[in-house]
């Protein structure tokens, strides 16, 4: 089964293609401006040129559908759901903390802790075993303080994503491990997009919204 991957959530624009488990490509770059919507498709094409299939072959298409970017999210979505409805395949969305967390299992680590920077002192998180990738604490806003994570205090742990910067600084964690240059990612999208195919777990691109989180907040800009 073919599948399309798109992930926009964060700084890192990525689209990958796999044949079932095996992936065929994947194409992402990490932006500081949040290129999105200039890059997602010039991705798209270039990941179905390097798997060697054309957008016609696709028969599935799965979206990282957050927590992150709210622009970057809109913009995935929306292409995701412009692709479903024209090809006429199913739509699955996978959290997208949980693609940041598959290169870190079986390594060792009792707890892998995703951090998505918010602003300020705010980052979306959850929390997973280490071995088994099962969700032990569930995607939240979380402010971070000297005492968050405190549970941690003597457990062989990594906090990953770009909100691990912030944390390193302020946690009162000295053995744990922070990886701050990890984002959200389609090739990682894969084992748990198949699980929810295989459970028939499909989105109704009718009534699907990203997971946000909370709610946006524009800026308003000063009167001349």
């Amino acid at each position: 089964m073919k599948i399309l991957y798109l992930e926009t959530s964060s700084k890192n624009c990525s689209v990958a293609v796999s044949d079932n488990e095996k992936l065929l490509c994947v194409c992402e770059e990490v932006s500081e401006n949040y290129k999105q919507s200039e890059s997602l498709h010039t991705y798209v094409e270039w990941a179905l040129e390097g798997a060697g299939i054309s957008l016609k072959d696709i028969e599935a298409v799965s979206l990282g559908k957050g927590p992150g970017s709210y622009t970057g999210l809109r913009i995935g979505a929306a292409s995701a759901k412009g692709f479903c409805y024209g090809l006429k395949v199913p739509f699955i969305a996978v959290n997208s903390l949980e693609s940041m967390i598959e290169p870190f299992l079986d390594q060792n680590y009792e707890f892998i802790v995703p951090l998505i920077d918010a602003r300020r002192m705010e980052v979306y998180t959850a929390v997973y075993d280490g071995s088994t990738g099962k969700e032990i604490s569930a995607t939240e806003a979380k402010i971070l303080d000297e005492t968050s994570f405190e549970e941690f205090r003597d457990k062989k742990v990594v906090f990953v994503g770009d909100g691990a910067r912030k944390a390193k600084d302020i946690l009162n964690l000295p053995d744990a491990d922070f990886r701050e240059d990890i984002y959200p990612s389609s090739q990682y999208l894969i084992k748990k997009t198949l699980e929810k195919i295989e459970n028939k777990e499909f989105e109704d691109m009718a009534y699907f919204e990203p997971f946000y989180l909370k709610d946006f907040h524009g800026v308003k800009k000063k009167g001349s």
